[in-house]
């Protein structure tokens, strides 16, 4: 229930909840150092430590993605390395049932289900990814995919122990900064560089881990130069999307004290990156809100979305991107009787960016954040598998100068979550619950808005027969509303808005159900899922008004529905040679009448997949459908076709170090093609025919 609280009495309440969190992360730091302390004493000192590489997903319990009872899709290995862009939206967005929310060549989020920004949560191992991402959608994830080495997504009871707001899923980026094992040799690293044609792109990446005894070493860096790309042919606004351009640099330092029971290291990453902002309209400067309705003072009563609203490259804002962060990321194998895994996550971050216009600086935004989670996994107890902890976040927020739409605020979150899973014969059952407490203050004004939510969800997954799965689930999520939404309140040039917040904004309710099929062995293989997902209270962007292009768009709630639809399946027509058609579908509607903004077209696709000797290879033509579904003062979509191909070639030097060259080509037939789910759509085609070379040493 929202309610404006006592300054005096909501601070010490919610200093008391951050405070136990706290206390819990350092009691798991205290007693990782002293268990790691106590191995290293014990153990001789020219022996070297070694550990098996320990994987923490975002499942909770490490189940593999056949055990799992609610939807899961994993990127890795050749697979990940086909799949990689510049931005993680790019990246998942040939996944059944993800599409990205596209804003140019610099930023784009996943977009699961038709369901976006706070409500897909980002994660980086396990702790969350604190950037402006979520605030939003021309702003970047500072997550980088070239150096992941396993992009999961998951839903349902899964997702629900990261957070109640993640109603769309999880999006968990696992890397290797901070080292789990010694290498088996000493050291183990990677050199990576490709090239790309649409944009001009370059981009170079190394990794590499070195460690003797109990103490290993990560050092990891990125370089990315690309020019605005080009778009497919037959775009009247040229050739080339102005401001499209991104460059990128990333590096990382990590250190791990490795022992036989367990890890505990920490690690610095700092990223910057300049990219452009297509559409961005400074025109609509002037502009207002009477009421509801759109007034700019510029405006004589003409049309003047051709003559004023133009402009050209050099009118196109940059973005100024620094983040550095700090994590620390810890597990202790059987650190008591009864319990099978301690696991520490937290991370500290100083974001900021700056939208500079003509060389001046015109808008700043901040975001200094901490989170931390802390998990016990327990032994099997009368045949229940569990894990369950507390999580605490907090988020300052300030945003300066010309589009400062939102005031500085200060968020606090904590979270107790429990997850447990039974197996029975062919069966197994998933159980998820979290409650959480938030508290967003606007610092300017004094005014503080709290909100309790309690979630829940079932699962149960049936393996019938060999190779065959029948899984359902059930969750009952609740969602608060994020600052923005409840205080946003300006001008939003690179979005063309004019967004009002709405302080008296409740928590939202999702009721969701799932129903998937899947066959994993044999010639043919097949998964399919259906859902149907009710929220209640659904808050989104309402547009009341318009004029010559700006939209007046006021945070609302309304009841909504989502329901839809995702499939592949493979039959593999030789030893060598396989066929794949998969699709994806999404319906979102207002129960009350109408539709929801921004919601992705349907698509389909058929893939040909083949592999020889050391050569794998794929070609695929994905077809999206037009969206003619759509909000007031949203326009149609048309759809188009796209031809992919996909090409790797695997091998080892002399020595027997393994490489790789792979070549895959975007868009062969240059069609043009618009993203329904971006703000920016017609100022940013996608990109057009787009040959990437690359290759990729590993020792």
């Amino acid at each position: 229930m929202k309610h404006i609280s006592n300054p005096v009495s909501l601070h010490a309440a919610r200093s008391s909840a951050l405070h136990a969190a706290q206390t819990a992360a350092a009691l798991a730091v205290a007693l990782l150092i002293t268990t790691l302390g106590q191995e290293a004493q014990a153990q001789p000192q020219d022996t070297a430590a070694t550990l098996s590489e320990v994987t923490v997903s975002a499942s909770g319990l490490q189940l593999g993605s056949d055990d799992m009872a609610t939807p899961v899709s994993v990127l890795e290995g050749d697979e990940l390395v086909r799949r990689r862009e510049g931005t993680l939206g790019e990246t998942l967005n040939s996944e059944p049932g993800i599409q990205s929310s596209h804003f140019g060549a610099g930023a784009s989020r996943p977009v699961i289900r038709g369901m976006d920004g706070p409500r897909v949560q980002v994660l980086s191992d396990g702790s969350q990814v604190q950037d402006a991402s979520t605030v939003s959608p021309d702003h970047a994830v500072v997550a980088e995919p070239l150096l992941a080495r396993q992009v999961e997504v998951l839903r349902g009871p899964s997702a629900l122990i990261h957070g109640g707001g993640a109603i769309g899923g999880v999006v968990n980026v696992l890397d290797d900064k901070i080292p789990t094992a010694i290498p088996q040799k000493g050291y183990e690293g990677s050199a990576e560089l490709r090239l790309g044609s649409a944009a001009s792109e370059k981009t170079g990446a190394v990794q590499l881990t070195g460690g003797a005894g109990n103490l290993a070493v990560h050092v990891e860096g990125l370089a990315r130069d690309a020019g605005d790309y080009r778009v497919g042919s037959g775009w009247e606004g040229g050739r080339k999307v102005p401001g499209s351009f991104n460059r990128t640099d990333a590096g990382s330092l990590g250190l791990s004290w490795i022992g036989d029971q367990g890890y505990l290291g920490v690690a610095y990453t700092r990223q910057t990156a300049k990219y452009g902002l297509p559409g961005h309209n400074h025109s609509f400067e002037g502009c207002h809100a009477h009421g509801d309705h759109l007034h700019c003072g510029s405006h004589d009563g003409h049309d003047h979305a051709e003559d004023d609203h133009g402009h050209g490259a050099e009118d196109v804002p940059v973005v100024d991107l620094r983040s550095e962060r700090w994590d620390v990321r810890g597990e202790l194998r059987n650190p008591f009787t009864g319990f099978s895994a301690l696991r520490l996550r937290a991370g500290v971050t100083d974001y900021q960016h700056s939208e500079v216009a003509d060389g001046v600086v015109a808008t700043t935004f901040r975001n200094k954040a901490h989170d931390v989670r802390v998990e016990l996994q327990h032994a099997p107890l009368a045949g229940w598998r569990g894990v369950f902890g507390v999580q605490a976040t907090q988020r300052k927020f300030s945003a300066e100068g010309e589009e400062a739409y939102v005031q500085p605020t200060e968020t606090r979150r904590t979270g107790l979550f429990l997850l447990e899973e039974y197996q029975w014969q062919q069966w197994r059952f998933a159980a998820a619950l979290r409650h959480e407490r938030q508290t967003v203050d606007a610092l300017n004004t004094g005014l503080s808005n709290s909100h309790n939510g309690t979630s829940a969800s079932l699962s149960a997954v049936w393996k019938f027969t060999p190779g065959y799965a029948l899984s359902a689930s059930w969750t009952q999520a609740r969602r608060m509303p994020t600052a923005e939404e409840l205080y946003a309140q300006g001008l939003h040039l690179a979005t063309s808005t004019y967004e009002r917040g709405n302080p008296n904004l409740t928590p939202e309710t999702a009721q969701s159900f799932d129903l998937a099929l899947r066959k994993t062995a044999g010639d043919t293989t097949f998964g399919v899922s259906v859902f149907h997902n009710r929220v209640k209270d659904y808050i989104y962007g309402c547009t009341l008004d318009a004029l010559d292009g700006l939209q007046l768009l006021q945070y609302s709630q309304a009841d909504a529905t989502f329901t839809g639809l995702e499939a592949q399946v493979r039959q593999r027509l030789t030893r060598n040679l396989g066929v794949t058609l998969f699709g994806d579908v999404v319906r979102a509607k207002l129960d009350a009448g109408g539709d929801l903004p921004r919601i992705p077209a349907a698509r389909a696709g058929l893939r040909l997949d083949a592999n020889w000797q050391a050569w794998d290879g794929q070609v695929e033509w994905v077809q999206m459908a037009r969206q003619n579904r759509v909000a007031d003062f949203e326009t149609p979509t048309p759809g188009y076709g796209m031809l992919n191909l996909g090409v790797t070639y695997n091998s080892r030097l002399a020595g027997g170090t393994p490489w790789q060259l792979y070549v895959k080509g975007n868009n062969l037939t240059d069609r043009l093609g618009y993203a329904h789910t971006s703000f920016i759509k017609n100022a940013a085609p996608l990109m057009g025919r787009n040959i990437t070379v690359g290759v990729k040493v590993s020792f």
